[in-house]
């Protein structure tokens, strides 16, 4: 038996003072992570998406230089989550697209240019999966991938 003792809403992102919104959203990326180890893609997707939410928009005051550089980390980490969640439900597109926002904000991303790199192999674009697995491989020799 469980008992109902309280409802909240949504936290507003807007209304979050700006070193809460890294806050909310690495626990949204975490809520996304738990449904991604249980093979929950498409809820794991909808918490990264809302992650994203919460790292995106309009705060009620600006950011300081080392929340804004904790927000562009927590955004490159669900835009990465969600490649990885796009691909398991097999939509390419969608996770080239995740890639790709990941490396505008962080464009020596191992992790961003490796799954873009598979990404282009895939879709047949070897020259361009070529050069971006290079790239990968430049940033980080050691990696097994």
């Amino acid at each position: 038996e469980v008992t109902l003792l309280e409802v909240r809403d949504d936290p507003d992102s807007q209304q979050l003072p700006p070193a809460a919104r890294p806050r909310l959203g690495a626990q949204r990326r975490e809520r996304g992570n738990y449904h991604f180890a249980r093979g929950d893609f498409a809820a794991a997707l909808r918490s990264y998406r809302l992650a994203l939410r919460a790292l995106d928009g309009p705060a009620a005051a600006a950011p300081g230089p080392q929340e804004e550089e904790e927000l562009r980390e927590q955004r490159v980490k669900c835009l990465n989550n969600c490649a990885a969640a796009e691909l398991k439900l097999q939509r390419a597109g969608e996770a080239l697209a995740a890639c790709e926002a990941a490396l505008r904000i962080s464009p020596d991303n191992g992790r961003a240019l490796l799954r873009r790199g598979q990404l282009l192999a895939q879709q047949g674009r070897d020259a361009e999966a070529a050069l971006v697995l290079r790239r990968a491989l430049e940033l980080d020799p050691a990696s097994k991938v």
